[in-house]
């Protein structure tokens, strides 16, 4: 990135956004394809599955059932977490490839999957618990409050009781929880960039997420709004060509093809949601990646951070490669509790010895008196 980093407004986000994305338009369609395209197969196989047993449940009744247990049972197993782990690694993938581009870094398709996926178990954390956090209180919340409605005989719960007043509860306690559930996606939003780039273990991320989005959750929420405009008006502009074509084939005329229309109908229906959410996944995940950024330059000046780190003025260690071990080299011995050290401590103790004369005759020198 050659411009320096800044604050940025909603609009300069937004055209940032737009900017981003455009640069590298491949790139983050086919980062956002594997994971909805998996759900799509997902959702497709349940479909097809559902449809063939209703079409051959006139033939056993008990047959029927049992393999609509068994592929619930495995629908549970192998597609639940199969699913997860693909909106995980995806979600990982592309924040990987938005603060990459937005730091002027390169990237491809599978180096970012390849960066997600050495750290696969903490984003697939990271995605459970927030999803559990946002969704699992008004789940809870709302199952409750009808069963409590319906054990208490509200007037308007029974079959033939036409009062307003459960359909009306009904309406308000889906408005308290979809209000709930807002705002608990906009405090808990920022924490997947905060997780990738930061390198966080999915609590501290959640909690970072939390902290950073405080200040500008009005802001994503305008973010949100117009992505699920963008969203339904792209999914039309694709359904209704698709059906307008169906209408003009003979083939598919009159009642004795209404079914297989239908099927061909919901079916293309299915399709191009998951083709727009391919399209408008990657707006989200770069415009939220540049929310963390923006919130990380308000609140922490991550930009004289960075522009300190370009200069060479924050020392950065190098990267370690994987499968070589670090050991810390020993340590010189201390002078003070050295041997050598203790020697002459010992040497300097000792009182040194008095110096004996010792008489040397001169040669040459006068005998004493009284010798010859």
């Amino acid at each position: 990135m050659n411009e320096p980093l800044h604050p940025l407004s909603l609009a300069e986000i937004l055209d940032k956004t737009a900017q981003l994305y455009r640069s590298r338009f491949l790139v983050f369609v086919g980062i956002a394809t594997i994971p909805a395209g998996t759900v799509f197969v997902l959702a497709a196989g349940t479909f097809a599955f559902m449809a063939w047993m209703g079409a051959n449940s006139r033939h056993g009744g008990s047959v029927a059932d049992v393999f609509v247990w068994i592929f619930l049972l495995l629908l549970f197993v192998i597609a639940v977490p199969l699913g997860l782990g693909a909106n995980a690694l995806g979600e990982a993938a592309m924040t990987d490839a938005a603060a990459r581009l937005f730091l002027g870094e390169t990237f491809t398709i599978r180096s970012t999957y390849r960066t997600a996926w050495k750290r696969g178990w903490r984003y697939l954390g990271l995605y459970t618990l927030q999803g559990l956090i946002i969704f699992g209180p008004p789940i809870v919340v709302f199952s409750l409050a009808i069963a409590g409605l319906v054990a208490v005989k509200v007037a308007g719960s029974g079959a033939n009781d036409n009062s307003p007043l459960f359909g009306g509860l009904v309406f308000l306690l889906f408005a308290v929880v979809g209000v709930f559930l807002i705002w608990m996606l906009l405090r808990l939003c920022l924490a997947f960039p905060a997780s990738v780039v930061e390198q966080a273990a999915a609590v501290h991320s959640l909690r970072r997420g939390t902290l950073l989005s405080h200040g500008t959750r009005s802001r994503i929420l305008l973010l949100y709004v117009l992505g699920m405009i963008l969203n339904q008006v792209l999914a039309w502009g694709v359904t209704f060509p698709v059906l307008i074509a169906m209408e003009l084939i003979p083939g598919l005329q009159g009642p004795a093809h209404a079914q297989v229309a239908g099927v061909i109908a919901m079916f293309v229906m299915y399709g191009s949601f998951f083709a727009v959410k391919a399209l408008t996944k990657p707006i989200y995940g770069i415009a939220l990646t540049l929310f963390y950024f923006d919130q990380r330059i308000r609140k922490e000046g991550f930009d004289i951070e960075w522009m300190m780190q370009q200069a060479g003025m924050t020392p950065v260690p190098a990267p370690i490669p994987e499968g070589i071990q670090v050991t810390q080299p020993p340590l010189p011995p201390d002078p003070a509790t050295s041997p050598i050290a203790e020697e002459l401590v010992l040497a300097e103790e000792v009182p040194a010895a008095e110096p004996v004369s010792v008489a040397v005759p001169t040669i040459g020198a006068a005998p004493e008196e009284g010798k010859a």
